[in-house]
This record gives C-alpha cells, sequence and structure tokens, in this order.
C-alpha cells in the first residue's frame, strides 16, 4: 500500500492519491491554525479510518455466516490528545441477533486491519531530502 501527499502551495491543504486505484482525498486544516477548513485534516482521517474498517469487517463477518446484521453503525470519538491517545467505538446493529452473534461480532470488531496495527505498534522509517535542482 501506499499514499502520497502533494501540499498546494501557499495552503494547508493537501492532495492525497492512494496507490490501489486512482483514488484521492483531499485534507485541511481549520481557520483556527492557518487553514482554510475546506476538508478533514489528517488527523481527523484517522477515526474515520477505524470506524469504516470495524463497520466493513463486521458486515463481511456477517455475510460469511448468512447474518443479517440490518444497518451497521459505527461511531469511533477520538482523544488525540491524551496520552496515550484514546478511541472510544460505539457499534449499532439494525438487525435482530442474539447475545451470542454479540459476542462474537464483538471479537469480529476488535480484529479489524486498522485496529490491529494500531495496537501491535507501528514502526516508522523516515528520509527527508531535498529535491535536485532543475538543471536549465
Amino acid at each position: 500500500m501506499n499514499a502520497r501527499a502533494h501540499m498546494i502551495p501557499g495552503t494547508l491543504r493537501s492532495e492525497v492519491s492512494i496507490r490501489r486505484g486512482a483514488f484521492r482525498l483531499v485534507t485541511d486544516e481549520p481557520e483556527s491554525v492557518g487553514g482554510e477548513n475546506s476538508a478533514p485534516a489528517p488527523h481527523e482521517l484517522f477515526p474515520a479510518a477505524l470506524a469504516s474498517c470495524v463497520a466493513t469487517t463486521l458486515v463481511m463477518y456477517a455475510r460469511t455466516k448468512g447474518w443479517e446484521l440490518g444497518e451497521v453503525e459505527v461511531n469511533v470519538d477520538y482523544d488525540h490528545r491524551s496520552t496515550p491517545p484514546r478511541f472510544e467505538i460505539d457499534i449499532t446493529l439494525g438487525g435482530e441477533v442474539s447475545e451470542e452473534q454479540l459476542r462474537r461480532l464483538e471479537k469480529v470488531a476488535a480484529s479489524c486491519p486498522v485496529r490491529r496495527a494500531v495496537e501491535a505498534g507501528v514502526v516508522f522509517e523516515e528520509r527527508i531530502r531535498a529535491a535536485e535542482p532543475a538543471v536549465t
């Protein structure tokens, strides 16, 4: 997987391309920190990714079991200022599910790839360099 961010000169907006296809996202910062508030801030994509991952993981699992979950809603509150950062995940299922199914689905929700990556810890390897001067 690969993502590339390109900052729009003179702004705090970035265009992000995701290499799995022709997918593009835009991020920006709130006006209070110098942005235009035209798109989500980068850190706001983190809880969005987790909410989407949990919902998708639940629906994919339910399909394999033939379970009808009804409307699936996942709400993630993310406190990025706490140490360590804290996620509160609230899942609501619109269909009729048994207590046994709920117990199993709770384990399935905890196994979404985004959550597993965060829980396992992350290794960062960074490089920073100046672009080569253009030859004229």
